[in-house]
């Protein structure tokens, strides 16, 4: 049911992304992310999408693993996808497809469907290659490390970037979890997959409380290790593995401002999303 679950999971394996520096991906990922959404056309978007092939056949993760990961969020793709196609608001310049009551579809609305859908995928693949591709305690201290001027004004910043790497190495022991309860709950009789919507929702309840009451045991019993090896926060702490800043996130660096730089060019010379229609129509 939920084998597909890529997020949080990390692919051990040694490649040119995996060695790069922590910092350096993340803030590569936030940058990717605004290449993302400089894009205002197809082919930016066609450019950030080579550009993201070309990191995971670095990286050396199998494209299928990468993949799945769009799988759990494939259905809010497709549900904000089609509101944008029934309630896009944009002035038309085409006769419209299909008029009835307030829904309207054109033929912009549907390039503007097939472009939003892109960039949530887009964004979805290239979050997941992060966390494929750096461990929990990498991605731990750079955040912190990102996040260091916030302690000038007391930020507890390595409390924070602690939270958000457990959250992240959760969320496939949960998964996991679940799949153990549902396999439980089937060999016992219980039905999720026929009947209708309220009578799944009754059926997910027998799932929610024992993966409740498994969520909170676990998190007590990681807080009970952390006390037994006297945790206290950020105070006093040192660090096994110093993150270094090499050549290889001199050059990635390099790469993605060519990315930024030949989108906006796109975008200047090619015209926005709906430039694509004057090939066609």
């Amino acid at each position: 049911m939920l084998n597909d679950v890529t997020f949080g999971q990390y692919y051990p394996v040694k490649s040119f992304v995996h060695n790069m520096d922590a910092r350096a991906k993340i803030v590569f990922m936030i940058a990717y992310i605004v290449a993302i959404f400089l894009a205002k056309n197809f082919f930016g978007l066609l450019a950030v999408t080579a550009f993201l092939i070309f990191v995971v056949l670095l990286s050396r993760v199998p494209f299928g693993r990468v993949l799945r990961s769009v799988k759990m969020i494939l259905f809010l793709i497709i549900f904000t996808a089609i509101l944008n196609l029934f309630f896009y608001s944009g002035e038309s310049s085409y006769q419209p497809l299909v008029e009835w009551w307030i829904i309207t579809i054109t033929w912009e609305s549907i390039v503007n469907m097939v472009f939003l859908a892109l960039r949530l995928f887009l964004l979805v693949m290239g979050t997941s290659v992060l966390t494929l591709t750096t461990t929990p305690v990498a991605l731990t201290d750079g955040i912190e490390s990102l996040l260091t001027p916030l302690k000038w004004i007391k930020f507890p910043v390595h409390e924070l970037a602690l939270i958000m790497s457990i959250a992240l190495r959760f969320i496939p022991t949960l998964m996991d979890e679940t799949n153990r309860i549902v396999a439980a709950q089937k060999a016992r009789g219980a039905d999720f997959e026929t009947g209708g919507l309220i009578k799944r929702a009754k059926a997910v309840v027998p799932i929610l409380i024992p993966l409740l009451v498994s969520a909170f045991r676990r998190a007590e019993d990681l807080g009970d290790a952390m006390d037994a090896r006297c945790y206290s926060g950020a105070k006093g702490r040192t660090k096994y593995k110093k993150l270094v800043f090499t050549w290889r996130d001199l050059l990635g660096l390099l790469f993605l401002g060519g990315l930024i730089t030949g989108v906006v060019f796109l975008n200047i010379y090619l015209g926005g999303k709906f430039s694509i229609l004057g090939y066609f129509l």
